[in-house]
């Protein structure tokens, strides 16, 4: 596949549980050539090794995020285990500028809010083969200690269900990352032919 503009970009929204393999998933449809392009989202935690600046999210105090969410600059915002998140309207029309489709990842609380305001908007849950495989991930990230990976884990699947009732289903496939891709391409393709699609305006 050409990494190049598409007739009908659409903008995704990706959610699932921490740990699931979302940025996993990009990252390998955009090596193969997906068009796809990550705005940046705005986050006052510290970034993890290998995170840019600008890149993957836009690193703030607090103070700037709330500056931000005042000004009504946020899509959408909320405090996920501690730290606050933010989808950054300026992020997403940079995104869309470049005739690719437009994946916004966020947790399923920034999900339900966004269905609200993005009703043209493609809604993806990326689901876990197992649970199981889950907790090997997020002990594989080694960012968070047992105590919090048993957390994630506890409401994990209470997530899951709340996106299924809204989003298109996506199971991150264990070991075959390709064909969680083509699964995801499939679904970009079916939603761009969609008839009655909605133009999302940000």
């Amino acid at each position: 596949m050409e990494d190049v503009a598409v007739a009908s970009p659409l903008v995704v929204v990706l959610t699932g549980p921490s740990g699931v393999g979302k940025d996993a998933v990009v990252n390998r449809a955009r090596d193969l050539g997906v068009p796809l392009e990550r705005p940046a989202t705005m986050t006052t935690r510290a970034p993890r090794p290998g995170e840019i600046e600008g890149v993957h999210h836009l690193f703030v105090t607090r103070d700037a995020f709330l500056r931000n969410v005042a000004t009504g600059e946020l899509l959408e915002h909320a405090e996920v285990y501690g730290n606050l998140y933010g989808v950054p309207r300026s992020s997403v029309r940079a995104a869309l500028a470049t005739g690719h489709h437009v994946v916004i990842r966020v947790d399923v609380q920034g999900a339900e809010s966004l269905h609200d305001l993005l009703p043209g908007a493609l809604f993806i849950s990326l689901e876990p083969s197992t649970l199981d495989a889950l907790r090997v991930h997020l002990e594989e990230r080694g960012t968070e200690g047992a105590g919090e990976v048993e957390r994630r884990l506890a409401i994990a699947a209470a997530e899951i269900e709340r996106a299924r009732t809204f989003c298109r289903p996506l199971v991150n496939a264990e070991g075959d990352l390709d064909a969680t891709v083509a699964a995801l391409v499939a679904l970009l393709e079916a939603e761009q032919t969609r008839p009655d699609r909605a133009v999302v305006r940000i």
